[in-house]
This record gives C-alpha cells, structure tokens and sequence, in this order.
C-alpha cells in the first residue's frame, strides 16, 4: 500500500510539469484531403525570435512524421500564436493561532507563498482551410515556461508541446 502511494505521488509530480492540450475540430471536414501545409502568410507567434525558430523547427518535423509536406500551393495553412501569463504559486506555508477552553475555541490562520510567480505559456495552433479560408482544427496548450532555461532545453519544451498538441490530429471521429 505504501509503494502505490508512493507511485500515485510520483504520478501527481511529473504530471504536472507536462503541457495540457484541449482539441477542437469541424466534424463535417474530411481530413484525409489534407497532406500539405504552410505556415500562415501573416505568421507571427508573439514569441521571440529564436523561440519561435524553435516552435516551427518542432513543427515542422512534427507535421512531416504526420505525412505532411511543405508547399507553396498548400491545402493547409497552419498557424500558431501564444499568450504567456503567470499565476502565483499555489505552495503556501499555514500558520495558526488558537486557543480555547472549555465550550469556546478561538483560532486564527493565514497563509504565506512559497516560491514567486509561474510564467505559463498558452499556444493555440490553428490549421485553415486554404481553399475556404476557414479554421477545421484547433489545439489549445498550456505549459510552464522558463525563461530562463538553456536553449536546448527551450527546443526540448517546444518540441513536447507540439506533440502534445498534434496528438490530436487527425481528429477521432
């Protein structure tokens, strides 16, 4: 019983640290007519520049293991644009005050923050119907950041949130 506490918290751990994908689609789209893409005329993800050399590298390579190919005269434009947030740790440190004595208690709490802020990175890939200039599939992804993580680990972290967003794709209907 001990070893599957053990387990279940190891679990918990690394899961936390993996990017979360929501998926959205057009049922109506038949998305074996897709099999070349390029990336979006107007394409601007909102990060740096290398980072976003990284994000495309990991997409790129991505899409191809899917059976893709690069092409002028597409089917598919795919685009990517991110929004990077922070929220506070949810770590906290309780102290307590209390006392009482017979029927009565009286206590006093309060928590204090451990650690600063967590910058959070949320990147939506759009894949655009070139033909009908309509949106057939989305991924929505949400991942820590670091910025302040060597550049091999940077290309590491895109290239999870890619698979964890293309892993969607083709939709299971």
């Amino acid at each position: 019983m001990k070893i599957l506490k053990i387990f279940f918290l190891c679990l918990l751990a690394s899961s936390c640290n993996t990017p979360r994908a929501v998926h959205d689609y057009d049922p109506q789209v038949n998305f074996d007519n897709y099999v070349t893409y390029s990336l979006y005329p107007e394409f601007h993800s909102g990060l740096s520049q290398l980072d976003e050399r990284r994000l495309v590298s990991g997409l790129e390579s991505t899409l191809q293991e899917k059976g893709f190919s690069s092409s002028q005269m597409p089917d598919l434009y795919v685009n990517v644009y991110t929004e990077e947030f922070q929220e506070q740790s949810r770590n906290n440190i309780g102290i307590g005050v209390g006392g009482g004595g017979g029927n009565l208690g009286v206590g006093v709490s309060g928590g204090i923050p451990l650690g600063g802020p967590k910058t959070f990175l949320k990147l939506t890939f759009d894949f655009i119907d070139v033909q009908d200039d309509s949106l057939i599939w989305q991924a929505v992804v949400e991942s820590k950041f670091d910025p302040d993580a060597s550049p091999e680990k940077r290309q590491a972290r895109f290239e999870r949130i890619v698979k964890k967003a293309l892993e969607g794709y083709p939709p299971k209907k």
